[in-house]
């Protein structure tokens, strides 16, 4: 399925009242994305939880409000940013998204970056990683770290809720934001949009 926009908003619009995958049939909202629609950062994460889903916004719950905090600590508001999920619904009691589901959903976060054209996409946690990577990974092993993609740079950072879950990998989270700034500040230009990413070894 090829889905193309010339705004967010025309994007949400052909996105609609969504039954386009099973996930549609117990949601209360649809999740589309919220921010600066001129970000040069774009977060992914993995699917609405059910803040999200009662309000129809994206990170809204307490892994929303350490997200928050993780931007604080580097001089970011949440207005300054994109933030959306790979799949646009929640999944049934929080599971993880099913391949269907991605590739379903997966046009529509395609298109929200290229209208964007963010200089970084920030996944957080490993299924987004593995998604905007096309390959699975060890989150452990790549968290923090910067890889090319089409357009953009790939940053991998842990999920805001695996920090609240496993108190120790607070440390880690906090990190990979201190080098998400060091990205952003850095002047190197992210690569072409056709580049393919490197595989450095890792996955």
């Amino acid at each position: 399925m090829n889905v193309s926009a010339s705004s967010l908003d025309e994007l949400k619009e052909i996105l609609g009242d969504c039954g386009r995958c099973p996930l549609s049939a117990n949601r209360k909202m649809i999740v589309f994305g919220m921010g600066n629609p001129a970000s040069s950062l774009l977060f992914v994460g993995e699917a609405p939880g059910r803040a999200e889903d009662e309000q129809g916004l994206p990170f809204v719950g307490p892994a929303g409000k350490l997200l928050d905090e993780l931007l604080s600590n580097i001089g970011l508001r949440r207005s300054d940013v994109y933030i959306t999920n790979v799949v646009k619904c929640r999944p049934p009691g929080n599971r993880d998204p099913l391949p269907q589901e991605i590739e379903t959903c997966n046009p529509f976060l395609k298109e929200q970056i290229r209208l964007i054209a963010p200089k970084i996409v920030c996944s957080l946690g490993r299924i987004a990683a593995g998604v905007m990577l096309e390959r699975n990974i060890q989150i452990s092993k790549v968290h923090g770290m910067r890889f090319p993609g089409p357009g953009y740079f790939n940053v991998v950072a842990f999920h805001p809720a695996a920090a609240l879950r496993t108190p120790s990998t607070m440390e880690m989270i906090t990190e990979d934001f201190m080098r998400l700034r060091e990205y952003l500040d850095d002047e190197e230009i992210p690569p072409g949009p056709k580049d393919e990413p490197e595989q450095m070894g890792l996955f």
